[in-house]
This record gives C-alpha cells, structure tokens and sequence, in this order.
C-alpha cells in the first residue's frame, strides 16, 4: 500500500477517461486531483507544486495548453515528477516532444496500466522526505 499523501493529477478532458483514471489510483493507494483542461492544470501545478507526486496528462488537450506543454510546466516547476502522458493520435510524437524518463499509455488502456506506470516511475526518483 501507498502513503494516503501520495496525489497525483490527472489532466483529462474526457470524464469517462478522467474517472477510470481516478477510480485506478484510488483502488491503487493514490490520492487524484482532475483537472479537465491544460490552462487548469497549470495553474493548479503553480500553486500547490510539492503537493503533487506525479503529473498523467492527455496530450489534446482543449484550450491552449497540450498535455506536452503541461508536462513542461510541470517539469519547470520539480525537475524529478513523473509524468505519464495518454493519448489515442499522437503517442508517435512523444520521443520529440515528451519529456525525459516520462512514459505513453496508449489509449485505450486497462485501469491498472496506470496504477503500473505511476508506481515504476515513483519509484525511479528519490523518497519523499520526512520531517
């Protein structure tokens, strides 16, 4: 089992993907905040950075902002959250334009893919410090 303080947000314009999503990491240990659009997420991101231990994003996104450029962000913000990215059309742009040690589920996706990739990249970077 997970730490209950372990959130993630879930950037997902689609709310029958949103909630799967949500109902994974949940049944997964996960906290998740959704954020429907990218202009939201990044300003979530912005204001609450520490809060959040990893970023899954679709990558068409309405509005201005893609799942790429929300990745970015967060990535500006802490250099060492996970990011997975979803998407059924542009899962071949990720290796130009993903971030690094970021992973691509491929929609459609079983639920527990991932409850799988936010676990395996979780576990690549360094521990969350106590105090």
């Amino acid at each position: 089992m997970h730490d209950p303080l372990v959130l993630i947000l879930v950037v997902e314009d689609d709310l029958l993907i949103q909630e799967a999503a949500r109902s994974a990491l949940m049944e997964g240990g996960f906290e998740a905040d959704l954020s429907s659009s990218g202009e939201e997420a990044v300003a979530l991101l912005e204001a609450q950075t520490a809060n959040y231990r990893a970023l899954i994003t679709d990558i068409n996104l309405q509005g201005r902002f893609t799942g790429w450029d929300v990745a970015k962000r967060a990535r500006e913000l802490n250099a060492e959250i996970p990011v997975i990215y979803m998407s059924g059309a542009a899962a071949d742009q990720w290796h130009s334009h993903g971030v690094p040690n970021s992973l691509i589920l491929q929609k459609p996706f079983a639920p527990a893919q991932v409850v799988t990739a936010v676990s395996q990249l979780l576990n690549q970077i360094s521990p969350i410090p106590r105090e």
